[in-house]
């Protein structure tokens, strides 16, 4: 069995409904919200999108979600592979996800300063310089492919640094002295 299938059975075994491009329609409606159909007959109004595996699959198990008329999120499926989907699709879910999880990538190191357990930095991103402020924990700075890190800063905002060797010395110096791991 291939591992596509297993992982789509696996997913079925437990509730999951897989939303392909066959059975959903996600489109933009009149005033601008994405919107989707699924099996040609539940149409579910402003929907979004989560990641599940924002850093490691950031195209792949996106859960697509709507808000019932009481205010409570419900998951209405989970899309395997976006690039399965038209351009037009890919398009709308992308920009969907890009204002829902902002993150910027990082390009040089400043100046990083510990106090009362939090990191401040003084960063150069591709959106000119930023300071960002993240808890000094394990779990703020992430593995990102095979050698580059995500800082995720106090709003749960993710900056990425792509590659640690691609900073210039005494940047990776400065990082390194706070985020070893």
């Amino acid at each position: 069995m291939s591992e596509k299938n297993n992982s789509e059975n696996s997913l079925k075994k437990v509730g999951v409904r897989i939303l392909t491009p066959e059975n959903t329609n996600i489109f933009i409606g009149r005033l601008g919200a994405v919107h989707c159909v699924v099996d040609n007959e539940t149409a579910y109004p402003n929907i979004f999108f989560l990641l599940t595996f924002p850093v490691h699959l950031p195209d792949k198990l996106i859960s697509v979600c709507s808000t019932d008329e009481e205010g409570r999120d419900e998951e209405i499926g989970i899309i395997e592979d976006i690039k399965i989907f038209s351009e037009e699709a890919q398009k709308i879910v992308k920009s969907s996800l890009k204002r829902h999880y902002f993150q910027q990538t990082i390009t040089r190191v400043f100046e990083i300063k510990l106090e009362y357990g939090l990191l401040f930095l003084k960063v150069e991103t591709t959106n000119g310089r930023q300071d960002l402020s993240m808890h000094w924990r394990r779990g703020k700075a992430l593995e990102y492919g095979q050698n580059g890190k995500v800082l995720l800063d106090t709003f749960e905002n993710r900056y990425i640094i792509p590659n640690l060797d691609d900073l210039p010395t005494k940047d990776y110096n400065r990082l390194v002295r706070y985020i070893y791991w």
